[in-house]
């Protein structure tokens, strides 16, 4: 964490942080109502947090499952360091997606995608397995999906 990063986490930057990450769509003005700010000074300390790579954007977060993509699965990869651009190409290409971290242990990516039928994951499985062997799991409930992240105690 650099100085900056410092100065800007504090008591009331957190608190900024834990609002946000609540309602992302929260105006400037009711920010301050709640920290004790006024508007213009939560606009530069929230400028001054996107600058600093703190806040790194603003998203919706949708239902998969309401959109056609009622099955969810992880996808482990095990590969060698030679694949990893092909793997890399593969996941910026797959629509279904949603998320992939390179990772330590026995695997080398686990790959989050959301499918409408289980015969399109056997075609992604098909596809990754090209480059390793894959271990695939079916999520059949996510309780912790979108946590805030805290000020470490």
């Amino acid at each position: 964490m650099t100085f900056d990063s410092e100065k800007l986490l504090d008591r009331t930057g957190w608190q900024i942080l834990k609002l946000l990450q609540e309602d992302a769509r929260l105006s400037f003005a009711e920010l301050g109502r709640t920290v004790g700010l006024s508007a213009p000074a939560i606009a530069e300390r929230v400028r001054r947090m996107e600058e600093a790579g703190i806040i790194l954007g603003y998203h919706a977060r949708l239902a998969p499952e309401k959109l056609g993509y009622a099955i969810a699965a992880i996808i482990s990869l095990t590969t060698t360091p030679q694949q990893y651009p092909q793997v890399l190409e593969l996941v910026d290409n797959l629509p279904e997606v949603r998320s992939c971290r390179h990772v330590t242990g026995g695997c080398s990516f686990l790959i989050e995608v959301n499918l409408p039928a289980i015969a399109r994951l056997e075609d992604i499985i098909a596809e990754f397995s090209r480059f390793g062997h894959t271990s695939t799991s079916i999520v059949l409930s996510s309780p912790a999906i979108g946590r805030s992240i805290s000020p470490p105690e």
